[in-house]
């Protein structure tokens, strides 16, 4: 029997950083993925997760552990599709340390991504936008931060990794404000800043103070604003939007839909698929289109365009046997 610890700690301390350069993001969410396998798989096994070994983790575990994250805790086919990329690279790394387990490994291979239905993702209009960026209390520095952290994910277009990883070192407030952004797949951008933006973020910076850390964004700790941390305030503010905006009322919001609010509204004023790719950071221009199915503005366009056939006009007249047989209808007794 193979310990399975050592392996998982080459896979996320050596191999994944270091032989194959994956940034720290990255390892964090396989990381997070392993830990609900091995919770799972301990509970399943009657055991702890620092004495299950690599032979545990056979396919029958994979396909429980895959029905678990839909049934119980409630995830998507998108989202137990990551978590099995996540257990099949961990696998193929497994391959060339445990030669024994290929017959198992294989099995594991085989296990086929979900299918699932893609529906027109959800975002907010800019009238929940203003209604959420106005409920922190600007007379508190917890509340500039907010603003500031909230308006900075929006008009940025920001995923959360993105937002909680901004350095103050890369934030330029001088003449044509900018911020740089490291995204996915260690790919910068450099995006511009709207002056509401530039002046919020100088709000915060005038009450930050000096902190230890580089991040811009720190909790009341002045630790790095963490993910938990950042849905937490955007939760807390939508739910006091939601008292004077009734379309925010019993309706959850998710950072990443302050990220989709952004594009809709960028490509309903530009018109440009491509500019809000470059805007997002989206390294395929494919994953960018998903927004042109939600704005139907851009299919009103289409349907404008196209010239109609021109069609032979007529009137209907119905047949004397259908006249009679209406007012049969109506002279009948009840």
């Amino acid at each position: 029997m193979t310990k399975l610890a050592p392996l998982i700690t080459g896979f996320l301390r050596d191999y994944m950083p270091r032989q194959r350069g994956y940034s720290p993001q990255s390892c964090e969410t396989y990381a997070f993925s392993f830990k609900l396998l091995f919770d799972f798989a301990a509970k399943r096994l009657g055991s702890r997760p620092s004495r299950l070994t690599i032979e545990d983790l056979d396919a029958p575990m994979i396909v429980a552990f895959l029905a678990h994250l839909e049934q119980e805790r409630g995830n998507g086919a998108s989202t137990r599709n990551l978590r099995l990329a996540a257990i099949k690279t961990f696998m193929r790394y497994v391959e060339h340390k445990v030669p024994a387990a290929l017959e198992q490994i294989g099995r594991v291979h085989a296990i086929p991504a979900k299918r699932h239905d893609q529906k027109l993702i959800r975002h907010l209009t800019m009238e929940e936008v203003r209604a959420i960026l106005n409920a922190p209390d600007l007379a508190t520095r917890s509340g500039v931060r907010d603003r500031a952290m909230m308006h900075l994910c929006f008009a940025g277009g920001l995923r959360v990794s993105e937002l909680i990883s901004v350095l103050t070192e890369n934030l330029s407030l001088q003449h044509g404000a900018s911020v740089t952004i490291r995204g996915k797949g260690r790919k910068e951008r450099c995006l511009p800043l709207w002056k509401d933006t530039a002046r919020d973020l100088r709000a915060w910076l005038s009450v930050r103070g000096a902190v230890r850390v580089p991040e811009l964004f720190v909790n009341a700790q002045d630790e790095p604003m963490t993910r938990a941390g950042f849905e937490y305030v955007l939760d807390k503010h939508v739910g006091k939007a939601a008292e004077t905006c009734t379309s925010l009322r019993h309706r959850s919001v998710s950072p990443h839909q302050l990220r989709r609010s952004c594009a809709v509204i960028m490509l309903q004023a530009t018109h440009d698929i491509r500019k809000v790719a470059l805007w997002l950071g989206h390294a395929d221009i494919r994953t960018t289109e998903v927004y042109l199915r939600m704005d139907p503005s851009e299919k009103l366009e289409a349907v404008e365009a196209v010239v109609p056939p021109e069609l032979r006009r007529g009137r209907f007249k119905a047949p004397d046997a259908l006249i009679a047989s209406l007012l049969s209808d109506l002279e009948a007794p009840a």
